[in-house]
């Protein structure tokens, strides 16, 4: 029996073309996963502004040149295609590229195609095999369709602020757009499950992501406590609402993250801290007391951790079974020997700038056994109109004609 060759590595979606329609982050960082599967993404933008992430980030001047950090980030790997929507000549060549698509994603305010004439029924007369992507803060019905949503929107909408904090400091939202990046890789994902059933069955599909959806379906125990068992989240700061010791601790010059779940974890922990005895304290000897009695023992803990900094404690617990780890910080994180042993930082040519080095994260998922790397440096805006314009069919002169109109 012939078997199927397996695709190189980090192409799994070889051959695809996506048409990126989105802005600033979730959108972007979807279509960024499916570029690093090895989709031929093209980032469709508004004539000379482009994505509102181009003028986003930490340096001015990258933002003043149109390549701001944030949109640096997430748009490895794809080519950039100027097109004015408002412009009828602008659709119709939207309209071209969509019948040699396999996706389109797009988070527009739910309606905003339709009112251009570019809603899923025109794109699907277009192209029946189209997978088509919308991505919004609260879905394309619903009460709150119509409404902005950026990240801290949706994670206080969510509960995601109520749960996170201590009693005292009140909700706090994560300081990083974890509502974006949730809502993108939920986007991904559903993108690569309906083109298997495209390519089963021959039939496009629609697809409706919520932001708010997906930031609720993250949220674990903070929601199934209250579905299943009607008990409402409170807010204890860095400890396991699930478990005890479980959480952050002291040491002797820095925090400890130690997450003994289990009663043999807790068993080891007594004992290589030094503390055997607190195994058959009363108080502490099993799982529902431990959570009665945390504050107790982290302070028995706490007294017995001082005696060592925190990475001699992730040195001698690690090896004994128990979940401990330092908290780092993000440059710490990013030079851990264990993400340079795995390839998930890239260093890409810098656009406009040969001095530089551009880095980026790449795919957390390996394909056999390889890093996913992004296949060239975030585009200028507009850098591949007139290549792309060929490729739909457009010869020099229709693409003149586009451009002295406005078009693209």
């Amino acid at each position: 029996m012939n078997e199927t060759p397996a695709p190189p590595a980090g192409k799994l979606l070889d051959g695809v073309r996506v048409l990126d329609l989105t802005n600033v982050l979730a959108g972007p960082f979807a279509a960024y996963q499916l570029a690093l599967l090895g989709a031929d993404v093209v980032k469709v933008e508004i004539p000379g502004t482009g994505d509102l992430a181009r003028r986003l980030g930490a340096e001015t001047e990258l933002n003043e040149q149109r390549l701001g950090a944030s949109f640096l980030a997430q748009n490895g790997g794809k080519r950039s295609m100027t097109v004015n929507l408002k412009s009828e000549r602008g659709r119709a060549v939207l309209l071209r590229a969509v019948e040699q698509a396999d996706v389109l994603v797009e988070n527009f305010r739910p309606g905003v195609l339709d009112r251009l004439d570019l809603g899923w029924d025109r794109l699907r007369e277009a192209n029946p095999r189209l997978v088509y992507c919308a991505i919004s803060g609260f879905g394309q019905d619903g009460p709150l369709r119509d409404r902005p949503a950026y990240d801290q929107i949706v994670q206080g909408l969510s509960g995601m602020m109520s749960a996170t904090g201590t009693r005292e400091s009140g909700p706090l939202r994560a300081g990083y757009p974890v509502a974006d990046t949730l809502g993108g890789m939920a986007a991904a994902f559903s993108i690569a499950a309906a083109l298997v059933h495209r390519d089963r069955t021959g039939e496009g599909t629609m697809l409706d992501v919520s932001m708010l959806e997906s930031a609720l379906t993250a949220m674990g125990w903070a929601v199934s406590n209250h579905l299943i068992a009607g008990q409402e989240p409170e807010r204890i700061g860095n400890d396991n609402v699930t478990a005890a010791p479980s959480g952050t601790f002291g040491t002797a010059d820095g925090l400890l993250n130690i997450a003994a779940n289990e009663q043999r974890q807790f068993a080891a922990l007594c004992r290589v801290v030094g503390r055997p005895e607190l195994a058959d304290d009363a108080r502490f000897a099993e799982r529902t007391a431990r959570k009665v009695h945390r504050h107790e023992l982290t302070r028995e803990l706490e007294a017995a951790l001082a005696a060592r900094t925190a990475v001699e404690w992730e040195r001698l617990l690690a090896p004994a079974g128990v979940p401990a780890a330092r908290v780092l910080t993000v440059p710490d994180a990013l030079r851990q020997e264990q993400v340079e042993a795995r390839d998930f930082v890239h260093d890409l040519p810098f656009p406009e700038h040969p001095e530089r080095t551009l880095r980026v994260l790449g795919s957390p998922v390996r394909v056999q056994g390889t890093a996913a790397t992004p296949a060239c440096p975030p585009p200028l805006l507009g850098e591949h109109t007139d290549a792309l314009l060929a490729e739909l069919g457009y010869d020099a002169t229709d693409i003149a004609a586009l451009r002295a109109e406005g078009a693209v």
